[in-house]
C-alpha cells in the first residue's frame, strides 16, 4: 500500500492536489477482519465458513439494530440497491472478501506525504470501519 501511495504521490504536479481513501486502522478489529478476508480466500473451506459466520453476524446485527430503532427490516433488502448500487448480499460479499486489505490512519497518511512534499488541505477521519478520506496540495 505504502508503495502505491508513493507512486500516486510522484504523478502529481506541483500545485495539484492529490485524493486518498484508505480503511481506518482500528487496531485490534482490522487484524481481525485483516484474518477473515485471509481465510476466506485461502480456499473454499474458508470461503464457506467466514461467509456463513460473517452473514449471519451481519444479518443479526441488521435485524436488531432494525428493531431497537423501530425499523421495518424489509426496508434494509429492498431499498439498499438502489442506496449503493448493489445488493446488501453481494456488499456483504466484497466485504468479506476483500483482499489485500490494508489499514492507516489519518495521522499514518499526513506524516507519510508531508516527508514527499505535501500538505494536508481537507480530511474527513472516521473512528469507525470505513475510510479516511484525505486531500493533499503538492507544495514541492
Amino acid at each position: 500500500m505504502w508503495n502505491a501511495l508513493e507512486n500516486a504521490g510522484i504523478c502529481v504536479k506541483q500545485g495539484g492536489k492529490l485524493f486518498i481513501a484508505i480503511y481506518n486502522d482500528q487496531g485490534w478489529q482490522s487484524k481481525v477482519w485483516l484474518w477473515v478476508k485471509k481465510y476466506y480466500n485461502a480456499n473454499a473451506i474458508g470461503k464457506f465458513l467466514m461467509t456463513l459466520l460473517c452473514v449471519t453476524f451481519f444479518a443479526l446485527a441488521s435485524f436488531l439494530k432494525d428493531l431497537i430503532t423501530f425499523t421495518n427490516p424489509m426496508n434494509r433488502y429492498t431499498k439498499y440497491q438502489l442506496l449503493r448500487g448493489m445488493s446488501l448480499w453481494h456488499d456483504w460479499i466484497d466485504w468479506i472478501g476483500g483482499y489485500p486489505f490494508e489499514v492507516a490512519s489519518v495521522q499514518q497518511l499526513v506524516d507519510f506525504y508531508i516527508t514527499k512534499g505535501f500538505e494536508l488541505q481537507l480530511k474527513k477521519e472516521t473512528i469507525y470501519l470505513g475510510c479516511n478520506e484525505v486531500v493533499f496540495h503538492k507544495v514541492k
